[in-house]
């Protein structure tokens, strides 16, 4: 649920409305065994991306029980993350994928929001990492997208195409898609 938008919204947005995109996965291995331990296969594994051939880096949630934050967490992918902040590259996260963001450090004393729920252990800790919380659906800080559940995954998708193409371009996707 929190990957397909990224693909789907692209993807319509490439084929229909043929807008110069291209969605490349990536992951530590080429199968990544994503929550609800369902198989992607992977475009690119984290070390054959140069983040100069991008624009942007989505970041999906996930779920601790099934491994998310040991990679999520790790120096390789904290250290990707402040290259893309460092060039001004949109990141854009849905659910606890801003959390990963916060301890790499690009979130310090900016706006950002994460899981809302569960008596907003999720957004205290993203407050310990000297991030201004905001509880809104998305919150987005100058290059970087944040939404608060799954549920705002399809909005995080359209808000990365208005960034990446026009507003214009996003509404007729939005549109077309039904939303």
């Amino acid at each position: 649920m929190e990957f397909s938008p990224f693909v789907d919204v692209m993807g319509w947005a490439r084929d229909d409305f043929h807008a110069d995109i291209q969605v490349v996965t990536c992951g530590f291995h080429k199968e990544v065994v994503s929550t609800f331990r369902i198989p992607v296969i992977a475009d690119k594994t984290i070390d054959e991306i140069s983040i100069d051939d991008y624009d942007a880096l989505a970041i999906p949630g996930g779920f601790g029980e099934y491994g998310f934050y040991e990679e999520a967490y790790s120096e390789e992918f904290l250290t990707l993350i402040r290259q893309f902040d460092e060039k001004n590259k949109i990141i854009a996260t849905i659910c606890v994928g801003a959390l990963p963001v916060a301890k790499s450090g690009v979130l310090k004393n900016r706006k950002a929001t994460t899981y809302h729920l569960g008596d907003g252990r999720y957004q205290k800790r993203l407050a310990e990492f000297g991030v201004e919380v905001i509880n809104e659906p998305l919150v987005v800080d100058r290059n970087i997208i944040t939404s608060y559940c799954p549920q705002t995954a399809p909005g995080v998708a359209l808000k990365l195409l208005e960034l990446l193409t026009s507003k214009e371009q996003m509404e007729m996707v939005k549109a077309a898609m039904g939303f």
